[in-house]
């Protein structure tokens, strides 16, 4: 997902609405924002994709990071320029519980750390909240970001800066007053009441205990926004939501969120097969957690991350690559869009973040935006179909391009999923050998040996994943079948 220049951690925060990230038009919200089964509305009942990024604000000096490296204003106009249509801003607790810290300035606050060279460049970029407390500092880029049409969900991540405090009363304390003081300010469309609860007190009595009542005491200083619930074991568990939901006054408010970072699963991506391993965390999130979607609960992927170093590591872009194929057959997206066309399948490669697309019928079918995509459909015959035409996929030779043919009732036309990630879509050649979707060197589609399934823990088989996704957006280029 990459590092964005000056944020020290950045990853990118999903909601499960439409299916593949793509530019678009942005769509107008009327807020406030609702729940609507599982999905998050606007005031109108239109379905709203929160696309965002994570800004830390909860380090100790508790000013928000890269405030010494470049104007807010222009942070800001750089997500939005990044397609983000909104920003899950952390804080801590003591922000407005502990007075001594709190009434402190910005430059106070970074002097009592040694941090001059901060105090430096905060003072040449954003002089006005140099001298301010941290919570107007706060503010301020609250205020930025919403003149820039970004949304702000507050995410409460830690108590006092640099340290594992934690008292529930002072908790559900701060909860209140941060959702007081932002009580009108209508681009703070949300609040998450503790990011990766964890640690040998954690209990699930305890966490109903308490979750209800931070939950009400965001409610009733704030009734418009919404509230996010996080889960156990460092928000990776929610499974104790099979047999008790929470119990609220409130409805249509409340969105439950999830962390799924690959360095959470131990060391099962260095030390086994990315096949077997995909298909085993898959079945242990939705287990854990994506299970909701079936309830009829919003579902918040408010953390995804991997190694931002640049080092090339495969088990890493395994991780990442099995993800987002996850994330885009659950239907989740992190990228605004709206329902525009019929319900049809796009072939999507997790690996490139693109589609398979198609020039002409003479040309081979080639990865590219997935805006670009026709809809394709999926017949109980198992075809792959140009939706409204008699074209379907054909798989011709190992190492030779697949292309698109009338005739559809042989073996070279039959496709199917297989391994333990279902991320294969295989089908037979001529001669009968069992051949793979694959991505040659240029981005054209092929066909080619399966690869990786065997128990090797070495292979990297990304550009054989592909997800056949269901999609409502319609495609940004007609094109004729000549």
């Amino acid at each position: 997902m990459g590092m964005f220049f000056f944020f020290s951690l950045l990853s990118l925060l999903a909601i499960f609405p439409t299916a593949i990230p793509q530019t678009q038009s942005k769509p107008v919200m009327a807020l406030p924002l609702y729940t609507n089964s599982r999905w998050i509305v606007d005031e109108g009942g239109q379905r709203v994709k929160l696309a965002c990024v994570n800004w830390v604000s909860r380090l100790e000096p508790m000013v928000t990071e890269g405030l010494s490296k470049q104007p807010m204003d222009a942070i800001s106009k750089k997500i939005a320029s990044m397609g983000f249509n909104c920003v899950r801003l952390t804080w801590p607790l003591f922000l407005v519980t502990n007075d001594s810290l709190a009434s402190l300035t910005v430059r106070q606050s970074c002097q009592s750390l040694g941090l001059s060279e901060s105090i430096a460049g905060i003072q040449a970029n954003n002089p006005s909240i140099i001298d301010l407390p941290p919570i107007k500092a706060y503010q301020a880029v609250v205020s930025s970001l919403g003149a820039n049409n970004v949304k702000v969900i507050l995410e409460n991540n830690i108590s006092k800066p640099g340290d594992q405090y934690f008292s529930a009363d002072i908790w559900i304390k701060g909860l209140s007053r941060m959702a007081t003081i932002f009580n009108g300010v209508s681009n703070v469309v949300g609040t998450s009441l503790r990011n990766e609860l964890q640690g040998p007190r954690q209990n699930v009595n305890d966490w109903y205990r308490y979750m209800q009542k931070g939950a009400e005491a965001v409610h009733l200083a704030n009734p418009d926004i919404l509230v996010i619930i996080s889960g156990l074991s460092y928000d990776k568990d929610l499974s104790y939501f099979r047999n008790q939901q929470v119990n609220l006054t409130f409805t249509r408010k409340l969105v439950y969120e999830v962390n799924w970072n690959g360095f959470s699963d131990g060391k099962a991506w260095k030390s086994g097969n990315p096949n077997q391993v995909c298909g085993r965390e898959v079945d242990n999130f939705m287990r854990i957690s994506g299970f909701l979607l079936d309830q009829g609960w919003p579902l918040l992927v408010s953390e995804f991350e991997m190694d931002q170093r640049g080092t090339n590591n495969v088990n890493d872009i395994s991780y990442m690559n099995c993800f987002l194929a996850i994330a885009a057959e659950l239907d989740l997206d992190w990228r605004p869009g709206l329902s525009e066309a019929n319900l049809h399948k796009v072939i999507f490669h997790p690996s490139t973040g693109l589609c398979v697309l198609r020039k002409s019928l003479t040309e081979p079918l080639r990865l590219g935006a997935c805006t670009e995509s026709e809809a394709w459909s999926y017949t109980p015959q198992k075809t792959l179909t140009l939706k409204g035409t008699y074209f379907c996929l054909q798989a011709i030779e190992l190492g030779k391009p697949a292309k698109l043919g009338i005739i559809c009732t042989g073996s070279n036309s039959k496709w199917q999923t297989i391994s333990d990630s279902k991320m294969y879509i295989s089908s037979k050649v001529n001669d009968g050998s069992t051949a793979c979707l694959d991505v040659d060197s240029d981005n054209s589609i092929v066909t080619n040996t399966c690869k990786c399934l065997s128990r090797d823990d070495t292979c990297d088989p990304g550009s054989q994943w592909f997800k056949l996704v269901d999609s409502t957006r319609s495609s940004s280029s007609a094109k004729t079948f000549n």
